[in-house]
Parts: structure tokens; C-alpha cells; sequence
């Protein structure tokens, strides 16, 4: 059995990459190739979960197959599938409104969102604080963002589904507690205000704030502030803030690309294989909240039980959200300047 499980970063160069695989491709190896788009934060979940399918698969079909990964900012991944620089056979991304945009442009069949069980959401995340050791700066809440001299690390909204859910979650932690949507548009001014600049993907604004040390505070998805705790031997801890956004990470077989490739069969499978017990225990381990609630609960002690409040909370659905804060003359229009690093 060969496993082929190959990253290709969703950067400049796309067209390199995909070259690379088309080559690899052509040395043999695996009977079928599956192309899994995803957002920037699950590479190693992905690194993870794909030799367990792969030999499950194997084992039940007697056919090989090969998993190669793409990983980015959630939003620009989906622009790339979208206009087909990533022939995607799945995609996994970071929010259901990047997912839906793909239906939208005709590449997902209506009801894509039902052909997999908990609405084609394997597991959930939220937005975290992730600060300093000892937490010097006290930081405990949304407020706690905007004291003086405090720089806050977050993804650009305009690239990474990170970035937009972090902007979702301050919006909610203001007006589900009674604030005013202009106390809401003020607060997520001032945050960005706050902000030196505005990476484009998660993992990139996760190595500025734990390995590059810049900043005060990272709001990053809950399974990457898990890693850079891990990987920082203690120099920085989370802070579960006392409300966040319920994040709803979700996956698709692309149909027009499936149908292409002749791997709709293979796509579903590998998909369906995330709601197994066995991959769902692999995604509480990586950090992310599964959606079987019994392998949830036997993870408590690192995903502990928080107020997190849906996205009907602020918006219908996530497709409002997406035309509400961040069509063209959104929200975020109104009050997002790009900032992009200089050095």
C-alpha cells in the first residue's frame, strides 16, 4: 500500500504545485487521488486522519488511494475552488457561508448541506484568547482587547475564516449582551484599531504571535491556540473569554469536480469517514470539538464546556452573516482597513 499525502500551500505558485502532482501522479502509486481543500489550521488533523481513511479504505475495497491537502485562509481556498486553480474533490473548509459559495457558483449540488450527517459538520471551534504567560496585560474579556498599549494578532477578515470569525464573535460577545449594533460597530473599529496588522491565514498570525513573539494577544481557533500552547513549552496559555462564537467548520464533495474525476464514490466515503468514532476521536485529539457528544465529553478536561453563542444570535444563518458583515459596503467595509505586514 502507498499513501500519498502531499500539502500544497494555497499561496503564489498555485500552478507550480499543481504541476508537482500531476507529475507525481504519473510515477504510479495509488489507484485514485482525492484533492482535499481545506483551511489553514488543519494540517496536521489532516496529517493525522488520512492514513487511518486511506488504510480503512484499502482494507474494505482493495483499492489504493492517495490523499493529497491544500491548506490557506478558508476564504481565499474557496475563492481558488471556486474558480477552478483547485480542482478540488472535497472541501473542508472553516465556515458553511465559503462552503456555500461553491453552491452558489453551480459546483455543489442543491442540498449539498444534508447529504452528511449534524448538516456536514464533522466538529465545531470557537475563538479563544491566546496571551503571554501569567496573562500580564489581565486580559479576561472582549473589553479587555482595547486597553491602552494592547496589540492584538488576528487574520484578516477579507482572506481567513479565522479572521472572519473572530470578527462574528466580538460583534456577538457586545449586542448578546445587550449591546447596540453601533456599539458593536465602535467596539470592532477599535479592535482593529488595535491590531498592527492583518495576516491573511490563521496558521501565519498563530507563528507571528508564539514564534515571532509580536503582540500582546492572538484570537485564534481554539485547536490552534491548544497547539501553540504544545509547542511553546508554557510561554503562553488561553483564555476562554465568557461568551465566543459557535464555529461550524464544514466539508463537501465538490460534484462538479467529482463527476470530472470520477471520484464521487472515493470523495463521500473519505467524507463519511469523518463522522466515525475513530476519526472523531482523532479530531477531539487535534483540538477541535467533535460532534459526537459522548467522545466530546471524554475530552472535557482540554475542550472544556463554554458559553458559546450560534450565529443566529447576530445574524439568519451564515449565509446572512456573509452578505451582512462582509458582501461589498458591508460591515466590514465600513470599518476594516487593510494591514498588511511590512517586514
Amino acid at each position: 500500500m502507498r499513501i500519498s499525502i502531499i500539502n500544497i500551500g494555497a499561496v503564489a505558485g498555485v500552478a507550480i504545485a499543481l504541476a508537482l502532482l500531476i507529475t507525481k501522479n504519473s510515477e504510479g502509486g495509488a489507484a485514485h487521488y482525492l484533492l482535499n481543500v481545506s483551511y489553514d489550521p488543519t494540517r496536521e488533523l489532516y496529517r493525522d486522519i488520512n492514513p487511518r481513511f486511506v488504510e480503512k479504505y484499502e482494507a474494505e475495497t482493495g483499492s489504493s488511494v492517495g490523499i493529497k491537502q491544500s491548506h490557506g485562509g478558508s476564504s481565499y481556498q474557496a475563492r481558488l475552488v471556486a474558480t477552478g486553480e483547485l480542482q478540488a474533490d472535497v472541501v473542508t473548509l472553516g465556515l458553511p457561508s465559503d462552503v456555500e459559495g461553491l453552491h452558489k457558483r453551480g459546483l455543489l449540488a442543491d442540498g449539498w448541506d444534508q447529504r452528511l450527517p449534524h448538516a456536514s459538520q464533522p466538529y465545531v471551534s470557537t475563538i479563544v484568547f491566546v496571551v503571554r504567560k501569567g496573562n500580564p496585560h489581565a486580559i479576561h474579556d472582549w473589553p479587555d482587547l482595547l486597553k491602552s498599549g494592547i496589540d492584538v494578532i488576528v487574520p484578516d477578515p477579507k482572506t481567513s475564516g479565522n479572521g472572519k470569525a473572530a470578527a462574528l464573535a466580538a460583534w456577538g460577545a457586545v449586542v448578546t449582551r445587550g449591546g447596540s449594533e453601533k456599539e458593536a460597530r465602535d467596539f470592532l473599529k477599535a479592535l482593529y484599531d488595535h491590531a498592527p496588522f492583518l495576516d491573511p491565514a490563521a496558521r501565519s498570525a498563530g507563528v507571528a504571535f508564539a514564534i515571532e513573539k509580536i503582540g500582546d494577544v492572538h484570537l485564534a481557533w481554539e485547536n490552534e491556540g491548544l497547539r501553540e500552547i504544545e509547542q511553546s513549552q508554557g510561554a503562553v496559555e488561553i483564555v476562554y473569554p465568557p461568551t465566543s462564537l459557535r464555529i461550524e467548520p464544514t466539508v463537501a464533495w465538490v460534484d462538479s469536480n467529482v463527476s470530472k474525476h470520477g471520484t464521487e464514490k472515493i470523495a463521500r466515503a473519505y467524507l463519511e469517514f469523518l463522522f466515525s468514532d475513530e476519526a472523531q476521536e482523532i479530531i477531539a485529539r487535534n483540538g477541535y470539538r467533535p460532534s459526537n457528544p459522548d467522545i466530546l465529553a471524554k475530552h472535557a478536561d482540554r475542550l472544556p464546556d463554554i458559553n458559546l453563542f450560534p450565529i443566529t444570535a447576530i445574524a439568519r444563518d451564515w449565509a446572512d452573516a456573509q452578505q451582512k458583515f462582509f458582501a461589498e459596503n458591508g460591515i466590514i467595509d465600513t470599518i476594516y482597513v487593510p494591514k498588511p505586514r511590512t517586514n
